[in-house]
Order: C-alpha cells, then structure tokens, then sequence
C-alpha cells in the first residue's frame, strides 16, 4: 500500500453531469461524458472503400453518443482528453506488395507453409515465386493466407464499397467489419458479394453485426463446387513488438495485396465513430471532458460523412506500421506462420478533412482472440455480448490533477445503483488504474476493457482510492441492458 494525496474533491471538477437517476441508455458511461469542447471543430469523412467520388465532409463539434449494437446495446459515453500530435484515423486497407512475376514461375502452395516447387495454373490467389532459392518466411505465410483471404462487394441502391474478409470454415463463415457490410451504417440490407481467392464469386448474406467491436460476420449463400481454407488462426495473446506482420486483402480493389511490417504496439486504444445502422439513442446531456476532445477520428474514405451525432466506440487494438489503405478493411493481419492475429480495421490519417488519406505507417487491427469470441457468439446466437460495468467515468489528470493532457487512470464520477461496479463495492472518486494487470491512464481504455470482455465474465480492477490501491474483482453486467 502507498500513501498518496488524494483529493476527495477530484469528482467535482467540470466533468459532464450525470442524470442522478440515468435512463437506461444512460446507465453506463463507461466511456467518458463527450459533447462540443469550446472551439475545438472536428471533421470526419466517413465512408466505404472501392471506386467513389471523394467528398469533404462538414465540420461539426465532437460528440459522443449512445449507439445501439445488433440488439439495441446501449453504449457508455466517453470523457477523453487532447493529446499532443496525434492523428486521424481511417478506414483500412493495404497497399503493395509481394505479388509479382510472370509467366512461368513457380507458385507456393496456399495450403501449406512451406515452399512448393513446380508449376501451376495461375489463378487470382497464386502468390507467384519466380526464385524459390529466395523464398523467405514472409512468402510462405502470404502463400498460406492468401487463400482464406476474400474480397467483399456491398452494395445499396444508392451507394457502393468494397472491403476485405477471412474464411472462417468450410461452410462459407466469413468475418469482416461491421463498417463494411452496412456501408459505414447506411444500410442494413446491403447486397454483397464475395469474390474468393480463385477467382469464384459468390452471393452472401449478413449472420450478424456487432457494431461494439465492429466486427461482423457474412455467409456466402451456396458452397456447392467451392474449396474453402478456412484461416489458421493463432494467438493474438503471444504477440511481441517487432514481431513480423503480414496484411494481406483488396486495397482500392487490388485483391491478393500483400504487405509487410512488424507489431508496433500491443494495445493501444482508439476511439473511432460506430458503423450501426439505426442510430436511435443519444445523451445530450453528456458533457465534454476539460482536457478536451478524441485524438482520434474514423475516416472512411470515399464516401460522405455520417451524422456527426452518430456515436463512438473504443477498441483495443494491435498497431502495426503494414502499409494500410481504402479497401483492405475486414481483411487478415498475419504473422511470420500465416496465421491470422488480427482483423484490419482503421489506419491513423494526417489529414482529417481529406477522403483520400492513405498509409502512413500506422495502421489497427482488432486482436484475433477478441474477433473470435465475437464471431463464435454472432455464428451462434446472431449478435456478440459485452461486458457493461455500470459506472459514469471520466480521465483522471496526471501530475497531481494538474495535467491537462495527460491522465493517470479513470475516475468513477457516478454508481449506477445496482449495476456491476456497485455490487462491487466501487464508489465514486475511486480510479481505475489497471484492468486484469492492463494498466489504465484513460476512460477510453477502461472503456474499450470492459465492452472487449463478454457480458457475466469476471475482470480483476485495480483502484486508487484515497491514496489506497486495492483489487477489486467484478462481474460485468451486460451493455444491452443499458439500451
């Protein structure tokens, strides 16, 4: 135990209010109290990826918002701070590649992390080896991939775009993003199409949508005369920074693109807008946090901007420096054995009123074992849980509650009666500093924490309280029980 200054007042600081008795889409602000910070204008350029005509989007104050999830799941809003130099974030995708040759070269078996020899028909998921004495690991893990790897087409009568996915197993499951099949939340019906690694193309339908992590999952309609490679999946718990990554889909329509890089951070949290289709909720009355708005922003480029009230949502995610693009979202982020780690879903953007931003070098995608408890529950049930805990939050200032760019943990402003963090025994002014040994210096990431756990499952929080630190262990609500 440290001994430490606390400040009994810490919760009285210009926070947003919370309602003393909150509706139900109110009852969880996990996420921090968001509305307009005072002169701070974002802008966001929110859209599918293929071919578009690019169109600046409108600017508007920042705001979060509840959003409902496949079953009307209410979202927590989210108090965050300005960070200095951080950037946008778009929609993601891949560019360039190991893809080349000619005629006449050999071609690695897609099924087999191993170098072939010999030759073979080519078809749209050969990756082309014109010197098998120089094949390296990197070849043989995008041979592997490749196949399990699809391009998407979706489609509504007034709008089109284009996204990436992976073969779950040989009955035509197929995972890919939320943002991609509504076509960024403009529709729920869209058509879709999918173009497989031979060159087949097949009808599919959406099993489910979860909005929360923005992962989703189709079906191709008929199997029949198809070979499916269902993906090898592999650990995203084991991953180290500078391990090999390999992004592998259809950048502005390329597919079979393959590009390389290394993990560059293991958990790092964005905040991006949510891609549900009906936005039907919101908090007007949330409040922006003091230390200012998101660092970041979810640009999709190619399409028009969304409702600025549409609501955001948290995410931990892997960062990798893979060149990221328009069109590769949904699609495999794969390491140095071919198997998937994570699920390419936003890259980071210099310019957030441009919807032609591309790769700088900083790119997201969503861990495999979060993606794979998410599209098991959609296969089985038609949506995913998340974990709710219950709590208004806020960040926590840094340097003795001096800092106004920097938080130390999240700070629990309300105790929704009844809900998780009260049947724990939290209480208001407490600060989150860890979740299950993660450390939290954000709302955001205590945010992203809890929605990344399942609704019922068991989280170990590490609290401050009055210069105390103690653990506390909770059993999370479920988020559609604030909607």
């Amino acid at each position: 135990m440290t001994e430490n200054s606390w400040n009994p007042q810490k919760p009285q600081k210009p926070q947003g209010e919370s309602e003393p008795n909150p509706a139900p889409a109110d009852q969880d602000q996990t996420v921090p109290l968001n509305t307009a910070y005072p002169g701070d204008q974002r802008r966001s350029a929110y859209g599918s990826f293929g071919a578009y005509q690019p169109q600046p989007a409108p600017n508007a104050p920042y705001k979060a918002t509840a959003a409902p999830y496949s079953a009307n799941a209410g979202y927590e809003n989210q108090a965050q701070k300005r960070k200095p130099g951080f950037k946008t974030l778009t929609a993601v995708a891949l560019l360039s590649a190991l893809l080349g040759g000619g005629a006449g070269g050999a071609v690695v078996a897609a099924s087999d992390f191993s170098t072939a020899s010999g030759t073979a028909s080519l078809s749209s998921g050969s990756t082309i080896v014109n010197n098998t004495d120089s094949v390296n690991a990197v070849t043989a893990a995008a041979a592997k991939a490749t196949s399990s790897t699809v391009t998407i087409s979706a489609a509504s009568t007034s709008e089109s775009g284009a996204g990436s996915g992976v073969v779950l197993d040989d009955e035509g499951h197929i995972l890919t993003n939320t943002h991609v099949v509504t076509l960024d939340g403009a529709t729920a019906s869209a058509e879709i199409e999918v173009q497989l690694s031979d060159g087949s193309v097949r009808t599919a339908s959406v099993v489910g949508t979860d909005p929360t992590s923005d992962l989703a999952v189709i079906k191709l309609n008929d199997v029949s005369g198809l070979t499916l490679t269902p993906a090898s999946l592999g650990d995203s718990g084991n991953l180290n920074v500078g391990d090999t990554a390999i992004a592998i889909g259809a950048p502005l329509g390329l597919e079979n693109t393959v590009t390389t890089g290394i993990v560059s951070n293991l958990a790092r949290t964005i905040e991006v807008e949510s891609s549900a289709v009906d936005e039907q909720q919101t908090d007007s009355s949330a409040q922006q946090d003091p230390f200012g708005s998101s660092p970041f922003q979810f640009e999709m480029p190619g399409q028009q901007s969304q409702s600025s009230t549409n609501s955001t949502i948290s995410i931990n995610v892997i960062q990798t420096d893979a060149a990221v693009n328009p069109g590769n979202s949904g699609g495999a982020l794969v390491n140095a054995d071919g198997e998937v780690i994570g699920i390419n879903v936003a890259i980071a953007s210099t310019d957030s009123g441009s919807s032609s931003s591309g790769n700088i070098g900083v790119g997201f995608a969503i861990p495999i074992n979060y993606a794979k408890r998410v599209s098991q529950e959609i296969i089985e049930n038609g949506f995913a849980s998340h974990g709710l805990l219950g709590a208004s939050v806020s960040t926590s200032p840094a340097n003795n509650d001096q800092s106004e760019a920097f938080g130390d943990g999240a700070l629990i402003q309300e105790v929704v009666s009844g809900g998780a963090a009260d049947l724990a025994g939290l209480r208001n002014g407490d600060v989150v500093v860890a979740v299950d040994g993660r450390s939290i210096s954000e709302a955001t990431e205590l945010t992203a924490a809890v929605r990344e756990a399942a609704a019922g499952s068991k989280v170990s929080l590490t609290v401050n309280r009055n210069g105390s630190i103690q653990d506390v262990d909770v059993t999370l609500g479920d988020s559609r029980d604030a909607g």
